[in-house]
């Protein structure tokens, strides 16, 4: 069993998110963990949270190789079910479902159209998540709140007054996994104890205070989002693809601004793999996609333990 220290010889990893982009993530995570490296916390928004969670109760049971097993499960699932393929047809069904044959981009076009024409209460009106039913089945809260496990810790945004709000071990389930993975475009915020959640990415991407105190050793930042894009965007997509991208990673480079200096840091960046692609690739869930997310995650993850 992987236990949490008080020593500042530990290692956490914080793990950012971005939809099917968190493939990128999987894949760097798994690298490291094929390596044999252990965490003493990790911290992660979104497709990171999860990511995140099941490490932890994959952890519990059967070591790094456990870990890797259980987000490999959650991965495997996400492409077999085809998530974002199969909500009910309401507003979206041109969208999600008959648009599948035509590109990403052309989809995100019709996805930004009809945002300017219906609420998301009418687009979504059963508010369903596709994720549900899958982190209900995946999901082992008893685990994470074993004693002497790693921490874990899942940031959400407050919607009403715009903070991050952290989760961890003994709070932890599916509510607050989706809440870290709102897209309030898409979903209705998720009401946790009387307040309203949307993505952790817009306020921690994901949260590093938690994982910093008691000081660790090493942070190994996975990110799922690039920081740098070649050119100046002029289509309204495009536009609003890159506010995103600025907007998630402002609370990242705040804190890590703030990073003592006795804290290694391996920065694993996810610029060379998801630079050229699109906002709407978040939504690609197909499975050679994703595995080619995979794969570059591996690879980068490789070159940055080498550089360390």
């Amino acid at each position: 069993m992987q236990t949490s220290s008080a020593s500042r010889a530990g290692t956490v990893i914080a793990l950012q998110g971005g939809g099917a982009h968190g493939a990128f993530t999987w894949g760097a995570l798994d690298l490291l963990l094929e390596e044999g490296v252990t965490f003493d916390a990790i911290t992660g928004v979104s497709s990171g949270a999860m990511i995140a969670a099941m490490a932890v109760q994959g952890m519990v049971k059967a070591g790094p190789q456990g870990a890797r097993a259980a987000v490999s499960t959650l991965w495997g699932r996400v492409m077999e079910g085809n998530l974002f393929g199969n909500i009910p047809a309401t507003p979206l069904d041109w969208m999600w479902g008959t648009t599948k044959a035509l590109s990403q981009d052309f989809a995100w076009t019709g996805l930004t159209q009809a945002l300017r024409l219906f609420d998301p209460g009418q687009l979504n009106p059963l508010g369903q998540n596709p994720l549900e039913p899958l982190l209900r089945e995946l999901l082992d809260v008893e685990t994470l709140r074993m004693p002497g496990v790693a921490r874990l810790y899942v940031g959400a945004t407050d919607v009403e007054n715009g903070e991050a709000v952290v989760f961890t071990n003994e709070q932890v389930g599916v509510s607050e996994l989706l809440a870290s993975a709102c897209i309030p475009m898409m979903f209705p915020a998720v009401q946790i104890k009387g307040r309203h959640y949307w993505d952790g990415g817009y306020s921690c991407n994901p949260p590093l205070a938690p994982v910093l105190n008691p000081m660790p050793e090493r942070l190994i930042l996975i990110r799922a989002q690039p920081r740098q894009r070649q050119g100046v965007p002029s289509s309204t997509a495009d536009i609003v693809h890159r506010l995103h991208e600025i907007a998630f990673q402002a609370p990242l480079s705040a804190e890590l601004s703030m990073l003592p200096r006795q804290v290694k840091l391996l920065d694993i960046s996810a610029d060379e793999a998801l630079a050229r692609h699109s906002l709407s690739s978040k939504l690609n869930t197909d499975r050679p996609f994703i595995e080619q997310l995979f794969a570059a995650g591996r690879k980068a993850a490789t070159t940055a333990l080498q550089m360390a």
